[in-house]
């Protein structure tokens, strides 16, 4: 089992910058592939960004390619989220989520089974 905590949100206004932190507690980080999805208000969970293993491989959904950055540490048992020229619809609780499968990376919820419980991030326009 695996505990993971994200950290890094706040308010900022368009067009700055932010990187959350996911943290995870369990011995077998690097085992895992993990993912960043978002929730806004009103809306279901979508996915963000996703990073293999190794962290070889990433993959972004298209509104944040270019402006998002996904990478971890395995040293440190921690995935970031780098996020430049945020926009208001950026706005959302942010999640970090952990799988064991055979591809690096999955744009699918139900491949992840364990998630952190979300950090807030708004941007203001």
């Amino acid at each position: 089992q695996v505990q993971l905590v994200e950290s890094g949100g706040g308010l900022v206004q368009a067009g700055g910058s932010l990187r959350l932190s996911c943290a995870a507690s369990g011995r077998t980080f690097s085992s895992y592939a993990m993912g960043w999805f978002r929730q806004a208000p009103g809306k279901e969970r979508e996915f963000v960004a996703g990073i293999s293993r190794s962290g070889d491989t990433t993959s972004y959904e298209d509104s944040v390619k270019g402006r998002f950055t996904m990478s971890r540490d395995n040293a440190k048992n921690t995935v970031y989220l780098q996020m430049n020229s945020l926009k208001p619809e950026d706005t959302a609780v942010y999640y970090c989520a952990a799988r064991i499968a055979i591809w690096p990376t999955s744009v699918e919820e139900k491949t992840y089974a364990y998630w952190g419980q979300g950090t807030q991030v708004t941007v203001s326009s």
